[in-house]
């Protein structure tokens, strides 16, 4: 599997980006970046939302999208007059989407997979998911819900005033604001997770290298206790027994046999 999964890896970073763009967004290099650096992981497909306005799909099946034609599309924010500008160029069904932040990652284990999936949904990633396939690919797709989907004409005749086509530029606006939020939290619990996975994977292999616990620190506290407490003992011993030297009102000046002993030192 680890063969494999190197493999698949190297195949798949390989290969040219057959995307209409040919390159990954912007606006989430960091995350790909992040992920492709990791042994755990490679990206698959992403997008990192867009506006689009197509022609000729009144519904959005994947042949229909295939043979449509593009009239605008957009990674950021856009403008009523970008929309309008678009549809002047419409001859059937214009279609405005909003389409959120995606992203497909192929996991080396189910646990790294799990992983993914927690910080997708931590994110607001809520309709993300996880597959395994018939030879063993593992794939967590991190998707959104908040998209948008308005049919503006029909057979090229607008449907809709245009004061409410700049209504739905203003939610495709808001809807693509939230997502640049969604892919900044992503980023950022993506980023920490990871760190603390790679921690606890150093403390189970070398458990000499983590910190010292408090119950270390006891012991060590314990042993220094016993020793003041010997001496103490030691000290106390050698009163008594100068103490029951002397008896009533003697002199208590004779030396004991301790002191003695300390002559000859």
């Amino acid at each position: 599997m680890e063969k494999s999964f190197a493999q698949w890896k190297k195949q798949c970073l390989n290969k040219a980006d057959l995307s209409k763009k040919g390159a990954v967004d912007e606006a989430i290099e960091h995350v790909v970046s992040l992920l492709n650096s990791r042994e755990e992981y490679f990206t698959t497909s992403s997008c990192s939302g867009r506006v689009i306005l197509i022609d000729g799909a009144p519904e959005s099946s994947a042949v229909q999208k295939q043979n449509c034609a593009w009239l605008f599309v957009s990674h950021h924010k856009c403008t009523s007059e970008d929309l309008l500008s678009a549809l002047a160029g419409c001859s059937g069904d214009a279609v405005l989407k909003f389409e959120p932040f995606v992203l497909h990652v192929q996991c080396r284990r189910l646990e790294d997979a799990q992983l993914m999936h927690s910080v997708a949904i931590d994110s607001g990633f809520r309709n993300s998911g996880l597959t395994v396939g018939k030879k063993g690919k593992i794939i967590t797709a991190v998707r959104s819900t908040h998209g948008l989907e308005v049919p503006l004409s029909h057979d090229g005749t607008l449907l809709l005033p245009q004061e409410y086509i700049t209504y739905l530029t203003q939610v495709a606006n808001q809807k693509m604001e939230e997502n640049h939020r969604r892919i900044s939290r992503f980023y950022q619990n993506l980023h920490s997770a990871l760190l603390t996975e790679k921690l606890q994977r150093v403390q189970i292999q070398d458990p000499h290298d983590a910190p010292e616990t408090e119950k270390g620190t006891d012991e060590e506290e314990e042993k220094e206790e016993r020793k003041k407490t010997s001496v103490y003992k030691r000290r106390r011993k050698r009163e008594q027994h100068e103490t029951d030297g002397c008896h009533g009102d003697g002199d208590c000046s004779v030396p004991g046999l301790e002191d003695c002993l300390d002559l000859f030192t």
